[in-house]
């Protein structure tokens, strides 16, 4: 069983906000632009609980709210400008899920358009928003403050592999999450007296050589970086750490299900959901400055205990105990 737990002050209420008390709300023909840094048809299931979101408040896609939907394929550098385009189609909405870079282009971009992230940071470290409570700009959304969850996946590795001294991470220096990331497991590896070594990867085959370095180098596990240039290949990177015959984690649910070894951290899709939600509550007249950031408050751990004996892993049952969810 997955649990899962938001808390979003006064957003978490939406949820179950009937159809018909919106129907009289709703601004004539709204638009709305979404901008994703993936490729089209990577992860659609993330756009259909934006979509469920969206229809919780009584948005229906082509049927009473147009989405200007509009992805990047992976290139950070061509961020701001999509977002102006979408600037100069005076869309009513925008939404910038999954991406810290996205956000903070559209910082520069637009002052007036509201607009909802989610992203892994604090936004309030990255000049996002004045506060969690109080966003007090045109920005609001969905903050799930990865990097706390980011310790625990080391120290998740090192009670898999506790003999280690060594392990891997694998980033994207193009996404200022990463340097985050990286700075907090270096806080972490610190204190449980390990080392870390870092491989930035910008292209997909360059994965490949990335883990092998790592190995290399000696790393005995490796952490998967919670950029989603890596959640939109955790299929590929489950096949080479199986390949290499590492035990690896990455953030997302998504991982273990394609075959990875394990995960920890929040449930994306319930993120997509949420953003769906404020946007929605955006087009019926609610500000941004008003609506506090919402914030995951519980994490899951999944273990794929086929790959474990692919692997030839025996997982310890202290941490089967502690597991929300085993594949089997």
């Amino acid at each position: 069983m997955r649990r899962r737990e938001f808390i979003a002050g006064t957003a978490l209420s939406t949820a179950t906000w009937p159809f018909a008390s919106h129907a009289q709300k709703h601004p004539p023909n709204p638009v709305i632009g979404v901008v994703r840094i993936s490729a089209r048809g990577e992860s659609p299931h993330f756009e259909d609980a934006f979509r469920q979101g969206l229809a919780q408040v009584g948005y229906v896609e082509n049927q009473n709210v147009t989405i200007e939907w509009r992805w990047a394929d992976g290139h950070y550098e061509r961020l701001p400008d999509i977002l102006n385009e979408l600037v100069a189609r005076r869309v009513d909405v925008m939404a910038v899920p999954g991406a810290t870079a996205a956000a903070l282009a559209a910082k520069t971009v637009t002052k007036t358009i509201p607009t909802v992230f989610m992203l892994g940071v604090d936004p309030v470290e990255f000049g996002l928003v004045a506060s969690l409570a109080h966003p007090g700009g045109n920005m609001t959304g969905v903050a799930q403050l990865m990097t706390p969850a980011t310790a625990k996946r080391l120290d998740l590795l090192r009670q898999l592999v506790p003999t280690s001294k060594t392990f891997g991470l694998l980033t994207h220096p193009a996404n200022p999450f990463g340097q985050a990331e990286r700075s907090v497991l270096d806080e972490t590896a610190r204190a449980l007296g390990v080392e870390l070594h870092v491989t930035d990867v910008e292209r997909e085959d360059d994965i490949d050589a990335s883990i092998a370095k790592l190995i290399t180098l000696g790393a005995h596990a490796i952490i998967i970086g919670g950029d989603s240039f890596y959640l939109y290949r955790v299929g590929l990177v489950a096949r080479l750490a199986a390949r290499y015959g590492i035990p690896s984690i990455a953030q997302w649910r998504e991982y273990p299900a394609a075959g990875g070894l394990m995960s920890y951290g929040n449930d994306i899709s319930e993120a997509f959901r949420l953003t769906g939600v404020y946007v929605g509550r955006i087009l019926d007249g609610e500000k941004p400055t008003d609506m506090p950031v919402q914030q995951p408050t519980r994490f899951n751990l999944a273990i794929n205990l086929k790959t474990a004996k692919t692997l030839d892993f025996m997982i310890p049952d202290r941490l089967l105990a502690t597991a929300d969810e085993v594949i089997e």
